[in-house]
């Protein structure tokens, strides 16, 4: 590779460590470079995949408030709250005959209620990243976001989605794409691993060996390693010399 395209590993930081400098990097691209996150932020990630928690992660590690992470996966979210989130948000059921457009809204006076959120001020949600691409999940948090807030979009999904333009209107709220990384991204990643103000360590659930790389992706795909235990991130290791 170009030595420009390199990036020295301090030697506090480890190869594995490395490996996850990538995701995390999206993170900070995220929260950091399209989001402009304020010191003291409330936060709401949807989506507890590594990608969510990772933007959980970053967003506490550079001074948000409170962080709230919303799944359908409690597993997840019981995860993302020992390792980043403030706390956790599980949607209810879809009522029978309910809208979409009307269950999003919901959900989000139902986040609203629970967590003390206002539409204005240092107690609203100023910065939403969804990091799933459901359209419900998009409707939800343009709902959710107090006026003036930030939404951010990390995550991929249908082409076309509806989305209460109305809303966005009245809160005069702004709407980023975020598309992976950009300069200076991975130089953040890097120290905030190297300082400690990110642990990359408890994303790393299971370990393959090179000649098992086939199995790494499966478990990858299913969800879980053989062990029977929810899979973060699987590494694996390089061939043997």
């Amino acid at each position: 590779l170009p030595a420009d395209l390199c990036y020295k590993l301090p030697e506090s930081v480890s190869m594995e460590e490395g490996a996850l400098m990538e995701p995390l990097s999206v993170a900070v691209m995220a929260v950091k470079m399209i989001g402009q996150m304020p010191l003291g932020a409330n936060v709401v990630v949807f989506g507890a995949g590594p990608v969510g928690l990772l933007t959980m992660a970053t967003a506490k590690a550079l001074g948000a408030r409170h962080v709230l992470a919303v799944d359908i996966q409690e597993p997840r979210l019981e995860f993302a709250k020992k390792y980043a989130a403030s706390d956790y948000w599980v949607p209810t059921k879809m009522q029978q005959g309910e809208e979409r457009l009307a269950y999003s809204r919901r959900q989000a006076e139902e986040i609203r209620a629970k967590f003390g959120y206002e539409e204005r001020g240092p107690r609203g949600v100023d910065l939403i990243i969804d990091a799933t691409g459901a359209e419900i999940c998009v409707q939800t948090a343009l709902y959710l976001a107090k006026h003036g807030g930030t939404y951010v979009q990390v995550g991929m999904g249908n082409d076309n989605i509806v989305i209460p333009i109305t809303t966005v209107l009245n809160k005069e709220l702004s709407i980023k794409g975020s598309f992976r990384y950009g300069p200076g991204c991975y130089n953040t990643s890097i120290d905030l691993v190297a300082r400690g103000a990110v642990d990359l360590g408890p994303l790393i659930t299971h370990r393959y060996a090179f000649k098992d790389a086939e199995k790494a992706f499966a478990a990858n795909q299913s969800g879980k390693g053989e062990d029977g235990k929810p899979l973060i991130k699987a590494i694996i290791d390089g061939p043997e010399a």
